[in-house]
């Protein structure tokens, strides 16, 4: 049996509705609900109570990493003590997460091997490997930031261009298990891979939805935009990344080995095990400690040509997927281009998602004292075309 899993780890967010003591206040989950984190900070004359009341997480992702771990350990051990935080949590009742930080930029890269791979098959059979740049640098694409939306936001089916005069609601929906990092600290370009993480304020799990049919035909030559940039999901809570200290792990071997700028002590995985749910049944659990590219490179190599990182910038890790059909993570690999349907109990099956289906990723990592700790889920509802 593995670790047991003994609850969410430390996250922050933002809260809105009529709980004390206003429409929009930065929260912590706490099993009994969430922690008004800017009222407790403010109550205690703390040095970061300013930044900690804000209406979201913008000034703390400003502030950058001196500040993050002092939010962070103080607000530890507030949670260790129910008794001394039970007067700051807001009523569950009329309070929703909303999107906690405004983004400045989304970046989706291509990071996982195993999804490459997998999509170089589908999409070109017959092809055994990956595009002839794919180990040489971490491949990405830029996304929208407008449509990056909040767990429990539904999803809406997007119309699009589906082939050579085929207009229409997209009938190959998808969803994408992603790790989303979200950056903060003073703008700077280039950051040398060994400071990179001083620029990560945490992470989110990420749902980069997906309308393969739309993809696949406009793709070339320049690469997705309508058929990616209608939904992005995260989790309504920022896990920071000093609460997965004990989820770093080596990156796989690689071959090539990455040029000198994108090597370095900092060059390291996460071991953040993925879990995909449709309907409430399990059909996937991607392992993220086997990214071929790691957080800190996905940062070197954005600002390497002179492009500042900025607070609030979102980048994603693009999809995860293991060796195993098991641990794919998304429907275009687990349907293999939907020729080979998902089994799902009750006799149904998927190649894409249906209007009504509801999909939830989850994920644990490693914590202290041989546990594992949770990331907040994203979860989201498909609606019919409008």
């Amino acid at each position: 049996m593995g670790s047991p899993v003994i609850g969410t780890g430390l996250a922050l967010g933002v809260v809105a509705g009529t709980g004390r003591p206003g429409p929009s206040r930065i929260a912590a989950p706490t099993p009994a609900g969430p922690l008004d984190v800017g009222g407790i900070a403010a109550t205690e004359k703390t040095a970061f109570a300013e930044t900690l009341g804000h209406p979201t997480l913008d000034a703390l992702l400003a502030a950058g990493r001196p500040m993050w771990a002092d939010v962070v350990g103080w607000l530890g051990e507030r949670l260790a003590d129910p008794d001394r935080i039970a007067p700051f949590l807001l009523p569950d009742n009329g309070i929703v997460p909303v999107l906690p930080f405004t983004v400045a930029d989304y970046v989706d890269f291509y990071a996982c091997e195993q999804h490459a791979i997998n999509g170089a098959q589908i999409l070109r059979p017959g092809s055994a490997t990956t595009a002839p740049n794919w180990r040489h640098l971490p491949v990405g694409y830029h996304g929208r930031a407008g449509t990056v939306v909040v767990s429990g936001t539904p999803v809406t089916r997007p119309w699009g261009q589906r082939a050579a005069g085929d207009y229409g609601p997209t009938r190959a929906l998808d969803v994408e298990a992603e790790l989303g990092f979200v950056c903060g600290g003073p703008a700077r370009s280039p950051v040398p891979v060994d400071d990179a993480l001083d620029h990560v304020f945490g992470v989110v799990l990420l749902n980069d939805w997906s309308a393969r049919d739309v993809q696949s035909f406009e793709s070339r030559p320049l690469g997705p935009m309508l058929g990616k940039s209608f939904a992005t999901a995260v989790s309504a809570w920022v896990t920071p990344l000093d609460v997965l200290e004990a989820a770093w792990v080596d990156p796989p071997p690689r071959d090539p080995e990455p040029l000198p700028h994108l090597r370095g002590k900092a060059d390291r995985g996460l071991d953040v095990t993925m879990e995909i749910r449709l309907g409430g049944e399990l059909v996937s659990s991607p392992p993220a400690a086997d990214l071929y590219w790691t957080p800190a490179q996905l940062v070197t190599h954005l600002t390497s040509n002179g492009a500042s990182l900025r607070p609030g910038d979102l980048l994603g890790s693009g999809t995860v997927s293991g060796a195993r059909r098991e641990q794919w993570g998304s429907f275009l690999e687990l349907s293999w281009g939907g020729e080979d349907p998902v089994a799902l109990a009750g006799g149904e099956t998927r190649t894409y998602l249906e209007d009504g289906d509801e999909v939830v990723i989850s994920a644990t990592f490693p914590g202290p004292g041989g546990t594992r700790l949770a990331l907040p889920e994203v979860r989201n509802r498909v609606v019919p075309a409008r």
